[in-house]
């Protein structure tokens, strides 16, 4: 999928025409296909040898990227486009109907400010029976709050609820440990602490008592921050709690511990053999997705009301999307990232997974706020949250476009995920009168091969020195296939990939002066299943592919996205779909993702591995 290319001569380069003067309506859609062995057990262990041989791991990374077009892509193709080595953003339009949240603000006044913006919360029918018109899939946020303000329960009554599925989960045969780093006393003594708070009538806000999971990449005292390694935390220690963490904790969030995730986050189907490899809530042969494993696992189980975790690759949504939770990717560089071991790369955020649209508001109000550098360097738009209970609410959604490459959007192995995707959108226009853009987006296999070598390249420079130092013998074998690979990019492929970022950053941003949001599904199928003899370790790029087959832009560009779900394929297998945001849009994503979320709820399903935490 080219963006054009001048006259060739034998032995000449491609040359690619000014991103400006492609014809995009002229650009003919083309099916990316990647080759690579699907390896588990003595062959993967071979391949990794081969890989990590002085002698024939350049020639097998060599043949891994020709068959994949990386060589001519990068090597061999002149690109006019200057670098862009981080995201850079045009002045974005003020978002309406919105409430500005000041950034230097306590947290805890922020979260009060969003809450104003929410539909005012009714529990009647919530604690006594389902209403089939508003149908019961998890306990909100605030349904937690209601109940330890009105003396239903307490946060350390519901704390002994949490310490039980934690253990049983973990007692499981085989084991399925959702969290790497748990402590019950740390746990119960959190909790007794909000449980005194509610007793003297000084709850700190509405997120007391409520309680979340971190992402094993993410500081959190009293836990080490290992990346679902078995060794990373004694060459980095945890000192004191990541920002996002510290913003929560001031909140009065209850965390029951660190989870588990894809060893360093370089995988995204959730394979751990250091830790065992967490299941999907709603089908425990399955996959959860990742690299937040974990976190996405007890979100969906209904152990915690949210989690932070970290999206480089897709590692929120594609979970979110696999256990039918919501997944927010905020915009490169709206949440500060000190405190996270990836802090210093390019496509990374922290990010929250909530059960619902509303608790990702109220997660998100608390997490957001730029570091200073990155206020300098990106200018970032206000933070804002969606006014949901505004009179011009229904007006806004009306006046919503939604882009959508069709081709794209149905190249998919099931139709059953695209389709269901579209029906979500086709309801959503018809309900709130917003419309259907058709849009093309050049250049989508450029745009992987970006990606993957900006993650790869910044991901083994963060490790290089450990890897160099013979550490890589004890990372799993999925880990170490990647990071041969990774090592194998030169900095001219580096530089390349960021003339891409540059010219597919100007055809999205021409897109978004047609459409307001651009819709896709999440992911390209449904949770892939976990091969009994996969629990040592996998390596298997094409369904990696096939779930990571629409999570570049938010990565690449760092565009603000969130996976909402919107139905189950026929084997109850969730489903989700993608919207994704203009710069610094937060706010209107959040719009239009509640309204998706409230039009498909009657088509989502409880897991059949559930704890219900709030028990009345």
């Amino acid at each position: 999928m080219g963006g054009g290319s001048g006259g060739r001569g034998k032995g000449m380069p491609r040359a690619m025409a000014p991103a400006e003067e492609v014809d995009v309506a002229a650009v003919r859609y083309r099916p990316a296909e990647l080759q690579a062995p699907h390896l588990i057990g003595f062959p993967l262990r071979a391949f990794v040898w081969l890989l990590e041989s002085p002698l024939l791991g350049p020639l097998l990374t060599s043949l891994l990227k020709k068959q994949n077009n990386m060589t001519q892509m990068l090597q061999r193709t002149v690109i006019p486009e200057r670098p862009m080595f981080y995201p850079e953003y045009p002045p974005q339009e003020p978002e309406r109907g919105v409430l500005t949240l000041e950034e230097d603000r306590d947290p805890v006044d922020r979260v009060e400010e969003a809450l104003s913006c929410l539909v005012p919360y009714d529990p009647s029918g919530r604690f006594t029976s389902t209403d089939e018109k508003n149908p019961f899939l998890y306990w909100k946020i605030r349904d937690f709050a209601y109940a330890y303000r009105s003396g239903i329960t307490t946060p350390s009554a519901v704390a002994e609820l949490v310490i039980a599925g934690v253990e049983e989960w973990n007692n499981k045969k085989p084991p399925m440990p959702m969290l790497i780093h748990f402590n019950a006393n740390d746990l119960r003594k959190q909790a007794d602490a909000s449980t005194k708070r509610f007793e003297q009538g000084s709850p700190i806000s509405v997120l007391d008592g409520i309680f979340f999971a971190v992402k094993d990449d993410i500081d959190c005292l009293p836990y080490p921050s290992k990346s679902a390694t078995t060794f990373f935390d004694e060459i980095r220690p945890v000192e004191k709690d990541a920002v996002a963490v510290s913003r929560l904790r001031k909140c009065g969030v209850i965390f029951i511990g660190k989870a588990n995730m894809h060893e360093l986050g370089l995988g995204v189907t959730g394979n751990n053999p250091n830790y065992g490899t967490v299941r999907n809530p709603h089908s425990i042969d399955r996959y959860t997705g990742g690299s937040s494993s974990g976190p996405a696992a007890l979100v969906s189980s209904g152990l915690c009301s949210g989690a932070i975790g970290t999206d480089g690759g897709g590692s929120v949504r594609i979970p979110s999307s696999l256990c039918g939770i919501v997944g927010l990717k905020t915009t490169f560089g709206r949440t500060d990232m000190t405190g996270v071991v990836c802090d210093a790369g390019t496509v990374e955020v922290a990010s929250p997974l909530t059960s619902s649209v509303e608790d990702s508001v109220l997660l998100y109000s608390a997490l957001a706020g730029s570091r200073p550098m990155d206020k300098l360097t990106l200018r970032p738009s206000p933070l804002c949250v969606p006014n949901l209970v505004s009179s011009e609410n229904s007006k806004i959604l009306q006046s919503v476009k939604v882009g959508k490459y069709t081709e794209w959007f149905h190249d998919v192995p099931d139709n059953e995920v695209s389709n269901t995707c579209e029906d979500a959108l086709n309801l959503l226009c018809s309900t709130f009168g917003c419309q259907i853009e058709e849009i093309i987006l050049p250049e989508l296999e450029e745009m992987r091969t970006a990606h993957l070598v900006s993650i790869g390249s910044e991901a083994f420079s963060d490790m290089n020195a450990h890897y160099q130092a013979g550490r890589r013998t004890e990372m799993t074998l999925d880990t170490r296939a990647s990071l041969a690979l990774f090592k194998s990019f030169t900095s001219a492929d580096y530089v390349a990939s960021q003339c891409l970022r540059r010219r597919i950053m100007y055809y999205h941003m021409e897109a978004f002066k047609k459409v307001d949001v651009i819709a896709t599904p999440t992911t390209g199928m449904t949770a892939p299943k976990i091969p009994p003899s996969a629990l040592k370790g996998e390596s298997d790029y094409v369904v990696s592919a096939k779930l990571m087959q629409f999570i570049f832009a938010g990565n690449l560009l760092g565009l603000p996205a969130i996976s909402v779900p919107v139905g189950h394929d026929k084997q109850g297998l969730p489903i989700g779909l993608q919207l994704i945001g203009r710069p610094w849009g937060e706010a209107s994503l959040l719009r239009v993702a509640s309204a998706v979320e409230e039009l498909c709820l009657k088509r989502r399903n409880r897991p059949s591995t559930f704890y219900d935490i709030l028990k009345t």
